[in-house]
């Protein structure tokens, strides 16, 4: 069988739940990958599931074992058993299988696949969040600015660092020297999602609270965003284990940020190119 008609055959045997998920049934797999037997296939299952643990994989979430009732004849039944298979389970069986049958082949090149493109799609839509939180903070931070300006501070570095200081448990200089940052690299630039996030409920509840309290003193202000940050920085120690400061360093943000600009420029309905 030629690889675009085996294709065809998976495709044909794909089921998605309710949810959108993909997977497959150990029953239809067996015969794609060329097993003339169900005990032998269920073992090419099982060794799968073993060997789930060393790729990461959390075999529960990608293995569930099920079985039906089925007729035996004058009446009597007996279970049936068989398999649901997400597609990362199906890659595993693949690579499990026995390599000489030309099915198996053809299925780890499948899986292979849509295992690599699946990454890909991850990969963009990481990228996405970590660009709508980053141009959030940036709105946020010049929202902040004018709070804080309304609450008499002059010193805007001063109030900014004091944020710093409470969320990361130092200075922004001592965050970019311990993450191994440049002095003219922006650390939010190069911040996850968990990383920007906590910094955009700092920015936001001190924003908040500076307008709620009515705050007009800059020495109030200061100590407002420092204890701000302070608690998220104990929010994040308590529910997830892990200080700011210690995140990990991401790839510049600043390249999409630009391209994003660029691309709200080019649309603005001020541009003589549209209205022409």
């Amino acid at each position: 069988m030629d690889y675009e008609s085996y294709v065809r055959g998976l495709d044909a045997a794909k089921r998605v739940s309710k949810h959108g998920t993909e997977y497959w049934m150990g029953r239809a797999l067996q015969s794609l990958l060329g097993y003339a037997t169900w005990d032998r296939f269920e073992t090419v299952i099982l060794r799968a599931i073993d060997a789930a643990p060393s790729g990461g994989i959390p075999f529960e979430h990608h293995f569930f074992q099920t079985a039906k009732k089925v007729s035996i004849g004058s009446g009597a039944e007996r279970d049936k058993s068989d398999w649901f298979l997400s597609r990362g389970a199906c890659y595993l069986i693949a690579m499990n299988a026995d390599p000489k049958k030309e099915e198996v082949g053809h299925a780890m090149i499948y899986f292979a696949a849509q295992a690599r493109r699946q990454e890909l799609q991850d990969k963009a839509l990481g990228e996405a969040e970590r660009l709508r939180l980053r141009l959030r903070v940036m709105d946020g931070n010049k929202r902040l600015a004018g709070a804080a300006k309304h609450a008499g501070v002059v010193r805007y570095p001063i109030i900014q660092d004091a944020g710093h200081q409470g969320l990361y448990g130092m200075s922004l200089a001592e965050v970019k020297n311990l993450k191994g940052l440049g002095s003219k690299e922006d650390l939010l630039d190069h911040a996850g999602t968990l990383e920007l996030s906590a910094n955009d409920f700092r920015i936001q509840l001190t924003e908040h609270r500076l307008n709620r309290n009515n705050v007009r003193h800059e020495a109030d202000a200061i100590q407002t965003h420092k204890k701000v940050g302070r608690e998220v920085r104990e929010t994040m120690e308590r529910d997830n284990g892990v200080k700011p400061e210690n995140l990990a360093v991401e790839q510049s943000i600043k390249p999409l940020v630009e391209k994003h600009k660029r691309a709200l420029k080019k649309s603005s309905p001020d541009d003589p190119k549209l209205l022409g």
